[in-house]
């Protein structure tokens, strides 16, 4: 009789059974079940690294640099050029309020099938940029490129929950506060506004300005799909009260769209103001209403600090320091903060979550109070700082934005994930509204090159003003709200042994 056909009495229940070549039964096939679970967190991590830059980077709006040129070859006189840059910044909008959607949606529909429709939108639209000839085909060309972008990214954040890794949501956090510091310097980077007196090159760069990025995630996304394999989901299906929440930005973010849409024709800067103060206080309600549930750290606010603080204070400065021609403060300090983020994600992997948070918190507000000490938008416009001082204030503003939102996700149900993503580009969409406001309207009375520049350096000097009020602000509700779930936790009643 073969060895491994012994009776059963032979055999000692204590130890595993085996077969000829003495390898235990079922250690192959769970050595197979790891592997394909290696594989899957690999397709997980590909996912985060790539969909994220190329989803951010549709966010910048680089067309200033050759408006003349556009509006040349589409024909516009002075008077056209007003609907031609309302055109070109839809893509923000359109992504705001499709992560709202896309949220619901990658809870009820397979992720994988999210992103992919989501990426085959963007590509599309990418790829129609060339086509465009007219400023409405430029309008549905951005909000094409917005809506995809705004459906790959909510089921980017599923793909990564499903793994339960802390260190991969941890990356996915930091990536998102890298790629939204990096976002418009790099697009800058990408598409240079040309030199006075030089020829203009092909204007429709600036409506894609590294396509490519999109495709990289494609290719990404296939091969994760091919490493996942047959790897069996593992979040639960959305309860009642999950769906409810994720459809409650739904209304609002909608109506704040359609606002600041309507606002850049024609409404004034105070009266833009006063729709990105109202859809800021509007999103931390909703952050402080929908938060109490599934996230125990308050991801739902730090979504929107991180989206009011990362993006619209570092735009405006690769900007301003593109105007003063300072080439050194154009990419590097940028990126340096864009790392600073990731490693500050990292660290929150494995920090207390809430003292991480209260740290990430006071980063960002010691990186705003820097940059303001240091006059940053007006010494970029003088000349009077050096071109690696923007460095000072990005480096802890990134690594308090990574630190804060990796800590704030930590423990946090993916509902409650959705739901704070869903608040964090419209914070985006209303601190671009404030600073872009706040710059127009010192604009009106700049005649010469030299009167504009300091124009945008002031409003960019209020802006942090306002940025870092907001920021204290929202500092003492998230330490508010983790508060509360403390006192909940400790009046939990304490099940007894039976």
């Amino acid at each position: 009789m073969s060895s491994y056909a012994q009776p059963s009495h032979a055999h000692d229940p204590g130890a595993p059974l085996t077969v000829p070549d003495g390898t235990a039964i079922g250690a192959a096939p769970a050595r197979r079940a790891g592997a394909r679970r290696w594989n899957a967190t690999l397709g997980a991590l590909l996912t985060a690294v790539t969909v994220l830059p190329a989803v951010v980077l549709v966010v910048p709006d680089t067309t200033a640099g050759v408006m003349p040129a556009a509006a040349r070859a589409l024909g516009l006189g002075d008077a056209g050029v007003p609907a031609l840059l309302r055109a070109t910044g839809l893509a923000l909008p359109a992504l705001a309020l499709a992560v709202s959607l896309a949220a619901v949606a990658a809870r009820r529909l397979p992720a994988w099938t999210v992103l992919a429709t989501g990426l085959v939108v963007l590509l599309g639209g990418l790829a129609a940029v060339r086509f465009a000839g007219s400023v409405p085909q430029i309008g549905a060309i951005r909000i094409a490129q917005g809506a995809g972008a705004g459906t790959a990214l909510p089921a980017s954040l599923v793909l990564v929950w499903e793994r339960r890794n802390a260190a991969l949501a941890a990356l996915w956090a930091g990536v998102l506060a890298g790629s939204l510091l990096l976002a418009m310097p790099l697009a800058m980077h990408a598409v240079p506004a040309p030199r006075p007196g030089a020829a203009a090159g092909d204007w429709h760069a600036a409506l894609a300005p590294m396509p490519w990025l999109a495709g990289v995630a494609a290719a990404a996304a296939v091969l994760g799909v091919l490493l996942r394999g047959r790897v069996p989901w593992t979040l639960p299906p959305p309860r009642l009260a999950e769906r409810g929440r994720l459809a409650l930005p739904f209304a609002p973010v909608a109506a704040f769209a359609f606002l600041a849409v309507v606002a850049a024709d024609g409404w004034s800067p105070g009266a833009r103001l006063v729709v990105a103060g109202s859809a800021l206080a509007a999103l931390a309600g909703l952050a402080l209403a929908g938060g109490l549930d599934g996230g125990l750290f308050g991801c739902a606010v730090v979504m929107v600090a991180a989206g009011l603080l990362t993006y619209p204070l570092a735009a405006p400065l690769s900007g301003l320091a593109a105007a003063a021609d300072a080439p050194g403060a154009r990419l590097p300090p940028f990126a340096a903060a864009a790392v600073a983020a990731v490693l500050g994600a990292l660290v929150a992997a494995r920090a207390r979550p809430r003292a991480a948070v209260g740290a990430g918190f006071a980063l960002m507000i010691v990186g705003v109070g820097v940059g303001l000490g240091l006059g940053l938008g007006p010494g970029l416009a003088t000349g009077s700082t050096g071109p690696w001082t923007p460095l000072l204030p990005l480096v802890p503003l990134g690594m308090g934005a990574g630190l804060a939102l990796a800590a704030s996700l930590r423990d946090a149900h993916v509902g409650a994930a959705l739901f704070g993503l869903a608040l964090c580009f419209p914070a985006v969409l209303a601190g671009q509204l404030s600073v872009l406001s706040l710059q127009a309207s010192r604009l009106h009375s700049a005649h010469s090159e030299e009167q504009r520049l300091d124009a945008l350096a002031g409003g960019y000097r209020a802006w942090l003003l306002i940025a870092g009020t907001a920021a204290v602000l929202l500092a003492v509700l998230t330490l508010r709200l983790l508060a509360r779930h403390g006192r909940a936790a400790e009046s939990a009643p304490v099940p007894e042994d039976r």
